[in-house]
């Protein structure tokens, strides 16, 4: 079992990335905000762009920014709950890190409630869970296969 200063050290990752969460979820990084170079960027990118295709491409890039930024933090929480009581190395280890992912999803849409440029949505949460889960999952089949890569190789003996 890791001691609490190094299980302290291992997630500090972990707490960093809900750092940046919390302060990407107010006012910074708002729809009104990001849009303000995205939308010029794609009308630069694409002359003549519709409305709505811009709407739309905005969209799909807030969402695919939600199910990354939950990829990535539920990612660094099993990395950091690796040696503790919950590392079985599968589905204990996967279900931890998306609970806890998927929990701070749901406080960071509520954090969001406070700002009147954002809106807290529960599909946000969704998506949230979504990408927490695809991180964990990538992260136990990553780390399992690194682990059966370092497994020593015994070569059996001859005549047994």
């Amino acid at each position: 079992m890791l001691g609490y200063k190094r299980l302290l050290l291992r997630s500090a990752p972990a707490l960093l990335w809900a750092a940046c969460i919390f302060w990407g979820s107010t006012d910074a990084l708002s729809d009104q905000r990001t849009s303000r170079f995205l939308t010029p960027f794609l009308r630069w990118l694409v002359p003549g762009i519709r409305e709505e295709t811009i709407a739309t491409v905005r969209m799909v890039i807030r969402k695919g920014g939600h199910v990354t930024e939950f990829a990535v933090m539920a990612s660094l929480v099993a990395w950091a709950s690796r040696g503790t009581r919950v590392d079985d190395g599968g589905r204990r280890l996967w279900a931890c890190s998306w609970v806890v992912a998927t929990a701070y999803a749901a406080t960071d849409e509520w954090h969001q409630s406070f700002y009147p440029s954002r809106q807290a949505q529960a599909m946000d949460v969704a998506i949230d869970s979504c990408g927490a889960a695809l991180g964990a999952a990538l992260f136990v089949v990553i780390a399992g296969k690194l682990a059966a890569s370092r497994a020593p190789c015994v070569p059996a003996m001859v005549g047994e």
